[in-house]
């Protein structure tokens, strides 16, 4: 073990695990992953990562499961997604095939860095493609530098699965219709901080934004996709091509199927929230987040109880690390077993 660790009360902070995995681009082909000692990257001045944004990124969790295996959750499914941000982007992506062995080869030199089962922590895996190229006009990289990193996590929450206070976005917009936002470009995060900050400042802990056309529908909150569960069985979630396509809620859509759940992917108006008994933010950080209260303005409406998640969430949530933990069969094919 590099360090002792205190796994149950981890947050979801960085934490330098010596070492990472990286693989570029370069005359065409990619070169096969290699685990890399440090944390530290060489970079032009003028790469297209740093003047025109050519950077996207995943989250992959990793378990430890009560069996003792090792497991990703989904890793096809993100590198399917990783592709699609990056073609986006005008990016060269690595193939599946090399993403999930980069994902592997971290998870084999990190393995003491894994969290026991039985913590309530897993292990986070960061994919990053950067454009490496010096080029000053406005174009594509001809270079790409593939980075893995991980480390050991808690709640994105420090609370878990207790509910928050949400904010919704007034003045500044998240993404365009036809712009980035359904792809996990790192620019689309960083237009969302000040936002969030200012939400921050009056003691909300998430901020929701809407449609930057008509401030209407709902898009998603900042780092999650859009929930809300109503009173007579029906999951709904926003259907926009400003969202990204987010893997923890399709998965609970499937969970929430199999309970009997009316799954609705379509436009969510402002003025319909009041009639949701429960709302949530999901995403692969906080698997879900569930809202006590969204403020717009004056008006304040409110789910629940302040201190307790609601019934559907919670047996979402419940059945969810369920399987990722192995207490409950992989009765659709998500997890994909690493040798350590």
């Amino acid at each position: 073990m590099e360090q002792a660790i205190d796994w149950k009360n981890l947050g979801f902070e960085y934490m330098d695990t010596g070492s990472h995995v990286r693989a570029e681009f370069k005359d065409g082909q990619w070169t096969r992953p290699q685990l890399v000692k440090g944390n530290q990257l060489n970079l032009h001045i003028a790469s297209t990562c740093l003047h025109y944004g050519q950077a996207c990124f995943e989250g992959v969790k990793v378990f430890q499961r009560v069996d003792g295996t090792v497991a990703c959750f989904r890793a096809p499914t993100h590198a399917d997604r990783f592709a699609s941000s990056a073609a986006r982007l005008c990016m060269t992506a690595p193939p599946s095939e090399l993403f999930i062995e980069a994902v592997a080869t971290l998870v084999r030199a990190n393995r003491s860095y894994i969290p026991p089962y039985g913590t309530g922590a897993s292990f986070y895996v960061r994919p990053l493609l950067i454009g490496s190229s010096p080029i000053i006009g406005v174009h594509e990289s001809h270079e790409y530098i593939f980075i893995v990193l991980g480390l050991p996590v808690g709640p994105y929450y420090k609370n878990g699965l207790v509910p928050v206070r949400g904010l919704v976005q007034e003045q500044y917009d998240r993404a365009a219709p036809n712009g980035v936002g359904h792809v996990k470009a790192a620019g689309n995060y960083a237009a969302g901080m000040l936002g969030d900050k200012e939400a921050r400042a009056r003691n909300f802990d998430i901020s929701l934004y809407l449609d930057s056309a008509t401030h209407t529908f709902v898009d998603e909150f900042t780092t999650s996709n859009f929930i809300g569960i109503t009173r007579d069985r029906r999951f709904v979630t926003p259907d926009s091509k400003s969202v990204l396509p987010s893997v923890t809620n399709n998965c609970l859509q499937q969970i929430a199927a199999d309970m009997g759940f009316t799954i609705e992917r379509r436009p969510v108006r402002w003025d319909e929230i009041g009639n949701f008994s429960e709302i949530g933010a999901c995403g692969t950080a906080a698997v879900i987040t569930p809202l006590y209260s969204l403020t717009r303005g004056s008006e304040t409406l409110t789910f629940g109880d302040p201190k307790t998640p609601g019934p559907v969430l919670s047996s979402l949530y419940a059945e969810i690390q369920a399987i990722q933990y192995g207490t409950k069969p992989d009765r659709w094919g998500w997890i994909h077993p690493l040798s350590t």
